[in-house]
């Protein structure tokens, strides 16, 4: 067989996704002209004609005809007396055209033709398997987990495209086995060790913007417009949303009637608490919202320092802070402001303020407190040793040991 089983080459290339016919047959061309340019020292007077369609090629050299002695260059001059066996009519001047067998390239130089096909049809799907991602960060892409590993879980997508998702970009309370399907968004495409890296997450906040594109069709026309998303993956994420349509109530939208919205989202993300909250550029009354459901008595704000004092009553306190502190957290994220919470208390000329204890409580451990909101003397007292040790994370030892400074303060 002249072609030697390179139909399979070129079925390979049929087979593949993403390339146009043009690239395909100036590749496949290319490689010939190198193969001859190996072999008879230059290229420019031969024509190859490729059957993709079949799966075959010819190649034909333009020679011309010169008298038997005057043959410089066999590659671009053919004596007359040999013209003749092809046609017997060529005559001297002439250009003869006469196929060139491709048996007669030796089996080396047939094998490293296959080889440079396979190449370079291996480079074209990786280019095109890079532009085609770089292209889609951002977006929502769906696979299938192929491979778990213990940092990460290779995914393949509908075309067997291989996509990563490491740990870290994992929803903690995840769990997949091979064979299950996973939705995320690709953040990142990168070419390593001349191969296309593909990161795809589930904790970046563009994941959560995607989703309420897909479940909100005023985001999705852009009647309502998503301001900022932060979010601790798997806990409590915090949305700020803003309708350019007075009619519109953007939370409302969002979340829909009796939460039909967003309760596909908060079950894809694993029943992450999600707050929706109307944005304003009002600083005051945004932060105000950003720390629901405690309400506030009032805030002072720091433009320089970019600090925000509220200022609360006693039971709405844990509800500021938040279980771990998320709440507090993620509105001085999505605020842009670092926010304290400080008790709002009545008169009482016996408590006293925490920070006169320096001298016989460490700074560490009075900053523990306060980040708690306790900001007094009896606003300690009045918690147990249980809470307080679950709420700061305090030794029971130091707690024992600040509750008897306090004391003896009151004694």
């Amino acid at each position: 067989m002249e072609n030697l089983n390179l139909i399979e080459t070129f079925s390979e290339f049929k087979e593949l996704k993403n390339i146009d016919r043009a690239t395909m047959m100036s590749v496949l061309e290319d490689v010939f002209r190198n193969m001859l340019l190996k072999k008879f020292g230059s290229n420019e007077n031969f024509d190859i004609i490729i059957n993709t369609d079949k799966g075959d090629f010819e190649i034909w050299r333009n020679r011309e005809v010169v008298e038997d002695d005057e043959v410089e260059d066999p590659n671009f001059q053919i004596g007359i007396s040999e013209a003749k066996k092809i046609d017997a009519d060529y005559e001297v001047g002439e250009e003869v055209t006469d196929e060139v067998k491709f048996l007669d390239f030796g089996r080396r130089a047939i094998v490293s033709l296959r080889q440079n096909l396979t190449s370079r049809i291996l480079e074209l799907e990786k280019d095109n398997i890079y532009l085609k991602y770089k292209d889609r960060i951002g977006e929502i892409v769906t696979g299938e987990v192929y491979q778990v590993w213990k940092k990460e879980i290779l995914i393949l997508d509908d075309e067997g495209n291989e996509l990563i998702m490491p740990k870290t970009e994992q929803i903690p309370s995840d769990y997949y086995r091979k064979g299950d399907n996973v939705r995320a968004v690709v953040t990142r495409v990168e070419m390593r060790n001349n191969s296309p890296l593909i990161i795809i997450s589930r904790t970046a906040p563009a994941f959560l913007e995607r989703l309420f594109e897909l479940e909100v069709p005023e985001i999705y026309d852009g009647l309502i417009t998503i301001k900022k998303i932060v979010r601790v993956a798997g806990e409590r994420a915090k949305v700020a949303v803003e309708s350019y349509d007075d009619r519109i109530d953007p939370v409302g939208a969002c979340v829909g009637m009796k939460g039909s919205r967003i309760h596909g989202i908060v079950r894809e993300l694993r029943n992450e608490n999600i707050d929706v909250i109307n944005f304003t550029n009002n600083t005051q009354l945004f932060i105000t919202r950003a720390l629901s459901p405690a309400k506030i008595n009032s805030i002072k704000i720091n433009e320089d320092s970019k600090r925000a004092e509220v200022f609360l009553e006693p039971e709405e306190v844990s509800k500021a802070i938040g279980k771990g502190g998320l709440n507090i957290k993620l509105a001085g994220l999505l605020s842009g402001y670092e926010i304290e919470v400080y008790r709002e208390l009545d008169v009482d000329d016996e408590d006293v303020d925490i920070e006169e204890f320096t001298d016989e409580i460490d700074q560490w451990v009075i900053d523990a407190l306060k980040a708690i909101g306790c900001d007094t003397a009896k606003s300690v007292l009045n918690l147990s040793v249980e809470e307080l040790e679950k709420r700061t994370d305090l030794e029971i030892e130091t707690i024992n040991e600040l509750r008897d400074i306090l004391k003896a303060e009151f004694e």
